[in-house]
């Protein structure tokens, strides 16, 4: 608790919207193509731009914190996806941006074998 007021300090916690995504992304894109991301992450810059991106496109208060946040999650995403698509029952739509099963059964069989995760429950809605 904050002694000064008596209230909890808020943890910055942040919904991230799809706008805000885009807006993210455009940059890191951005970034990206310029070189500006090492095997190590971002570059400094790549941040700051992001932040100020998204929050002119977005009006909302975002913090480098946010952004490393939402990377990770990206990181998390991406890896998700990866090892799907690995797997022969599985392919991607180029025209649509998505994720496609090429056996009906295969999604049923990949829950069984229990690869369950999440974002794996929401695949039908990603978009890239």
């Amino acid at each position: 608790m904050d002694s000064s007021n008596g209230k909890r300090k808020h943890r910055g916690y942040l919904t991230w919207t799809d706008k805000m995504d885009w807006a993210l992304l455009d940059v890191l894109v951005e970034h990206h193509n310029n070189g500006n991301h090492t095997a190590n992450g971002w570059k400094p810059h790549a941040y700051s731009a992001a932040v100020k991106n998204v929050r002119e496109k977005c009006n909302v208060e975002i913090t480098r914190d946010h952004v490393l946040s939402r990377c990770k999650t990206f990181d998390k995403h991406c890896s998700t996806i990866s090892k799907l698509l690995d797997r022969s029952e599985f392919g991607w739509d180029r025209n649509k941006n998505m994720i496609v099963i090429h056996n009906e059964d295969a999604w049923k069989v990949y829950i069984q074998v229990g690869y369950t995760n999440s974002l794996l429950l929401f695949l039908t809605g990603i978009r890239f």
